[in-house]
């Protein structure tokens, strides 16, 4: 299903911007992603502190496709791909220079670099292409459970606040514009090792504006959520005990067609893989009535500090 045109985020209609009944931390999101315009080709946009040691990447590159729709018209992106360089500083606005690389008959390029402090935090390019039917086809809809009566990520982390350790409370507990009821059960005391794969279903908190550039910078946001971990799943790795290190170090996203954040979405994940002290992840976003609207990957860092505080528990069935 093809995209339909759209103006770019900074451009929405009066009718659009009309949020003050939004729920505050959707809101908020909405207005962190609307970019300011400082000059030609160049946006700075805030920063927030979510509870992560730095800037969410899901910010940044939620941002700096943001940045690119700002330069583009009547076209739609349908792919992403970005590199993290160095941690962002929650404490400091971001800076954005767009490069328009090129527009052609059907295609426009750009790339996007993030700035803090002087320096880049991240790379990212992304295409955009004018609305065109074509051949079809998709993978099939993993067969899960939907989204009622699954419990939402901060009613579980309630459930295990004495596992949780202090610094990480915020970021589990805290309201945040979207909600996460994950099919598989979750334990972070003691993870068991488990196949890689996790499936969560995804909804903003509230009704968002009809306008589909500003549904992808979302999708683009939460995109970063939760995917390098299905990666630690066969290792049984323990987020509470610190003994893990991990970053993101790339992004990659597929626009596949339009999707809506206020609709549930199931983001399916698997990793193929993990080596050298990096873990690859996939995901896919579909619809509850079956359609493939993104795909995503990401690789990142899995480092180990100190292997004899953990010891992951196996189940029937997997390797020891």
């Amino acid at each position: 299903m093809p995209f339909s045109s759209a103006a770019p985020a900074s451009r929405l209609t009066a009718a659009e911007q009309a949020t003050d009944r939004m729920h505050p931390v959707l809101q908020d999101l909405i207005g962190l992603l609307r970019l300011e315009r400082i000059e030609n080709n160049i946006y700075r946009g805030d920063s927030r502190d979510i509870g992560s040691p730095q800037v969410f990447g899901g910010q940044v590159i939620g941002q700096a496709l943001s940045a690119a729709h700002n330069t583009v018209d009547g076209r739609v992106a349908h792919s992403l791909h970005a590199y993290f360089l160095r941690r962002g500083d929650v404490n400091a606005p971001i800076i954005y220079e767009v490069d328009r690389s090129r527009d052609g008959g059907s295609f426009s390029n750009r790339r996007v670099v993030a700035i803090q402090h002087g320096r880049p935090i991240l790379n990212l390019a992304a295409s955009f292409q004018v609305p065109e039917a074509g051949l079809v086809h998709q993978a099939e809809m993993p067969d899960v459970p939907g989204p009622e009566g699954l419990k939402d990520l901060t009613d579980i982390a309630k459930d295990m606040l004495q596992h949780i350790p202090s610094k990480m409370r915020r970021f589990m507990t805290d309201k945040r514009p979207f909600e996460f009821r994950h099919v598989e059960p979750v334990d972070f005391e003691h993870p068991q090792k488990l196949p890689p794969r996790k499936h969560i279903w995804i909804r903003a908190v509230d009704k968002l504006p009809d306008n589909p550039v500003l549904h992808q910078n979302l999708l683009t946001y939460v995109s970063d959520y939760e995917l390098l971990s299905a990666a630690t799943l066969p290792h049984g790795l323990s987020f509470t005990r610190g003994s893990v290190i991990m970053a993101s170090l790339d992004h990659a996203l597929w626009f596949h067609g339009e999707a809506r954040m206020d609709n549930w979405l199931l983001y399916a994940m698997d990793s193929p893989s993990s080596s050298g002290a990096r873990g690859l992840a996939r995901g896919q976003f579909f619809t509850e009535d079956g359609r493939l609207v993104a795909s995503t990957a990401q690789e990142g860092l899995m480092r180990v500090v100190d292997p004899d505080e953990w010891v992951p528990r196996s189940r029937p069935g997997t390797q020891t």
